[in-house]
């Protein structure tokens, strides 16, 4: 073991603040690495909260992370020493159940090892996340940084990336296809970029007319104000695909209606119930599909960031101290960040 350090929270009311801990020494098939940048998720904020019920304390979040390999375990082959690496949101699972075999290890059987707030499948410990200056994971769950890629942008496709480009990706998104993205923050942006550069027309749903500009100049050819009733009329029966990044309770009806007959509605943001209430018919007489997403495997992780390396595509962030991390969490709230914070870690050495 040896000594790392980071920002944690020590309870669902504490403010995140340093905090020294162990990591275990690297096992023969892990990869220990000096952590650069580290992307903040509002899941980081629900977590060091506890407003999902499921937090471990003391909780040190962080799954967007981007840094140099310092050591390797004897059977690693993936990675050497000084190679530019990323962990995403997950650092284990069973490899094994119909899942893991399929590369969807986000959806293990027995639940994936999540890289932080998660016991350790081999000695129990809780993992720890990214706002550290060090990991030491599973080369398995370790990605590549394609060396076009500027690291500290990278950082967010780890989880922002990942969670936008797997559904479009997985429900065959192509060239001329119409694709509505619902939100314009860290998820929405990535997927009007991913959107369209996949070829697809692309529109931007927001409840703000002053985004317009802003869309556009993320890629979106349109831009519908969902508060506008003859805008939403307008679009009737007009998209094929929904990417929804949404993350709070919100009216899916009005929505709905706009896509066409076997037109599909994907949810990355929503993890809550619906509310208010689905009315079925608005999937029943379409043959319109209500979908969710979760992430995305490794073997698919590595794909987006070599597809963002090849279409020059980068996450829009904002650098911070780490010292100003709770003060971050409060703008992230507000929706005050364009468009995801990004952790440079050479802060916490200060």
């Amino acid at each position: 073991m040896y000594t790392a350090i980071g920002y944690a929270a020590q309870s669902a009311t504490a403010p995140l603040a340093p905090m020294t801990f162990n990591r275990r020494s690297p096992r023969p098939d892990d990869v220990a690495i000096e952590i650069l940048y580290c992307g903040v998720c509002h899941s980081d904020i629900h977590q060091a909260r506890n407003e999902w019920g499921i937090a471990v304390y003391p909780l040190m979040p962080g799954h967007e992370i981007v840094g140099k390999v310092t050591e390797v375990g004897a059977n690693v082959s993936k990675h050497k020493v000084g190679d530019l690496v990323g962990v995403g949101c997950m650092v284990d699972s069973c490899r094994h159940c119909e899942a893991c075999a399929a590369d969807l290890e986000q959806y293990c059987l027995e639940g994936p090892t999540l890289t932080y707030a998660t016991p350790d499948r081999i000695d129990g410990s809780n993992t720890m996340g990214g706002y550290s200056n060090s990991i030491v994971v599973s080369e398995h769950f370790v990605v590549r940084i394609p060396e076009k890629l500027d690291p500290a942008a990278a950082a967010p496709i780890l989880c922002a990336g990942i969670t936008t480009y797997s559904p479009l990706k997985h429900y065959g998104v192509k060239a001329g296809d119409k694709v509505g993205v619902l939100g314009m923050g860290g998820l929405g942006h990535m997927g009007i970029k991913f959107a369209k550069a996949m070829g697809a027309e692309v529109t931007l749903y927001t409840r703000s007319a002053s985004k317009a500009e802003e869309a556009r100049c993320q890629g979106a050819d349109h831009v519908i104000v969902s508060t506008d009733a003859e805008q939403m009329k307008a679009a009737a029966g007009h998209f094929d695909f929904l990417l929804d990044t949404i993350p709070v309770q919100h009216d899916l009806n009005p929505y709905l209606e706009t896509l066409r007959f076997d037109g599909v509605h994907i949810l990355v943001g929503l993890i809550e119930p619906v509310d208010p209430a689905l009315h079925a018919a608005n999937l029943v007489m379409k043959r319109r599909v209500l979908a969710g997403s979760l992430i995305g495997g490794i073997a698919e992780t590595q794909e987006v960031l070599d597809f963002c390396a090849e279409h020059d595509i980068s996450c829009d962030i904002e650098m911070l101290d780490i010292k100003n991390i709770n003060e971050a969490y409060s703008r992230m709230i507000a929706g005050d960040v364009k468009y995801r914070f990004v952790i440079d870690m050479a802060t916490l050495k200060a």
